[in-house]
């Protein structure tokens, strides 16, 4: 597929964009082009010039994705600089753009006196994508708070749904029935105020993550869910993986759900050391845990393989883009 967009986009569409960009595993191949709006309404004018037949992907921070080597046939839509405005509304209430990353949304909550928003200090990702999962951290998570949201169609139509629209489970969101291809644009939030002499546990919380995940090193976040009744770190550990490495893919010794990184990973290698800790973990304990990375886009195709494979493999990334395309 070769995408070509009017010279009035000039500037904000990259084309054979790497998403090793864009990600923050720092790996993944291009995508056929890639668009970063200004505002709603550059966005809406894109959208009208997307060709029907082209998938869409929203991308923020890329801490929730790997995009496999092969890349991704369609456009991708980059938010960070745009829909980063968040206010105060009310004593209790916040609006928030969806590109806002979580860790800002936690600081001004502190700023604001506005208790049980710590939590969004353990989400290394944006609003947006915190949304699209259920994000969540430290016990808390993003659904318990949201009041309504605002959404942007393929056909540019904006809708307010209230939360009671949408069934909300654990690192999961379905749409309501009918809703096709939309993707979130703001939400409202709803948080309480906290009293003038409690503590603020933000600080301890950051700490907290700086003492038991490998911030300083490239990862997605946590890569697995967790099991019922389970950690996914915790089997991961008892199943001697910690430090066990496919390349330069590494799972942490700080924290076993975590992989990362180590300077020069393949997509193809963290894709093969999340499918190696699924196969130990369901041999020595019996589950099989699921991942909470999203995983899209075609693989790189094998010598030999260039037709079969990049088809059979493409179908398989197509459905998992429907998913991050919620972003």
């Amino acid at each position: 597929m070769r995408l070509r967009f009017a010279a009035d986009f000039n500037g904000r569409v990259r084309y054979d964009e790497p998403m090793s960009a864009h990600t923050s595993w720092h790996a993944g191949g291009p995508a056929d082009a890639l668009f970063s709006p200004r505002d709603v309404d550059d966005l809406s004018a894109f959208l009208r010039a997307v060709p029907a037949d082209v998938k869409l992907y929203w991308v923020g921070l890329g801490s929730n994705l790997l995009v496999r080597e092969g890349g991704i046939r369609g456009v991708v839509i980059a938010t960070p600089g745009a829909f980063t405005r968040i206010e105060r509304r009310s004593q209790t209430r916040v609006y928030c753009e969806a590109s806002v990353p979580c860790a800002r949304i936690a600081r001004l909550c502190v700023k604001w006196g506005l208790g049980q928003g710590e939590f969004f200090s353990g989400i290394p990702g944006t609003l947006g994508g915190a949304l699209a999962m259920n994000a969540g951290a430290f016990g808390d998570e993003t659904w318990r708070h949201v009041l309504s949201i605002e959404s942007i169609d393929r056909r540019c139509q904006r809708r307010v749904r209230q939360a009671q629209e949408f069934r909300v489970g654990y690192r999961h969101l379905d749409w309501p029935p009918g809703a096709a291809e939309e993707w979130f644009l703001s939400a409202e939030l709803a948080f309480e105020a906290l009293a003038v002499n409690a503590p603020h546990s933000v600080q301890s919380l950051m700490q907290r993550r700086r003492d038991t995940q490998p911030l300083g090193q490239w990862s997605c976040g946590s890569v697995f869910k967790n099991p019922p009744g389970d950690h996914a770190a915790r089997l991961i550990e008892a199943a001697g993986l910690k430090g066990y490495r496919i390349g330069d893919a590494a799972v942490s010794d700080k924290h076993a759900n975590f992989i990362v990184n180590l300077g020069n990973a393949r997509a193809a290698e963290l894709e093969q050391l999340i499918r190696h800790v699924q196969a130990t973990v369901q041999r020595t304990h019996g589950v099989m845990l699921e991942p909470e990375v999203r995983i899209i886009g075609e693989p790189a195709p094998a010598a030999g393989e260039v037709a079969a494979g990049a088809i059979a493999l493409g179908d398989a990334g197509g459905s998992a883009g429907a998913n991050e395309g919620r972003h």
